[in-house]
């Protein structure tokens, strides 16, 4: 799924910079860092640097997750219908808090959550969840970009195939 979504965004972006494309996809929820690497794959762009700007791009919005989040969902709660909308995925989120509260150390159950490149599981996602469990925010942001970081590395094992280059 994060591929057909990043090549249907690589497609969409195509006149724009490949550095440009990685780094709208990273920042976007549900894609993020692992579907930038994957069209950073696909349209053939440095490792490193494609990287870097994965990383830059899917940190960036997470700060201002952790901070303003709430206020923003209680400014939208006001309406009944997006209040429907938000206390769905408040649900979906709290649903997937086990995978995290499992931990006798929650910020290594947040890292872990956010580590790991599954669907639904992601920076966007572990912030969403660091709210709605009153975690505090800075323990929250280390371990979520340390997270991202993690995924970063499975991922460009897999979108650039480094573990086939060591094998061979």
């Amino acid at each position: 799924m994060t591929e057909s979504l990043a090549n249907f965004f690589v497609n969409l972006f195509g006149s724009l910079n490949g550095n440009i494309i990685i780094f709208l996809i990273s920042l976007l929820p549900i894609l993020e860092l692992r579907g930038g690497l994957i069209a950073a794959s696909l349209l053939n762009l440095p490792f490193t640097s494609s990287f870097i700007i994965c990383l830059i791009g899917n940190i960036l919005p997470i700060p201002f997750i952790l901070l303003f989040l709430e206020r923003i969902f209680a400014i939208l709660k006001k309406s009944p219908k997006i209040a429907s909308i938000l206390n769905k995925l408040e649900a979906k989120s709290l649903a997937k808090s086990k995978d995290i509260t499992k931990y006798k150390y929650i910020y290594l159950g947040l890292f872990l959550f956010v580590a790991i490149p599954l669907p639904g599981t992601g920076g966007w996602t572990g912030a969403l969840l660091a709210i709605l469990l009153g975690l505090n925010r800075k323990k929250s942001f280390i371990a979520i970009t340390l997270g991202i970081i993690t995924a970063g590395i499975i991922m460009s094992i897999l979108s650039y195939g480094i573990l086939g280059n060591i094998i061979n």
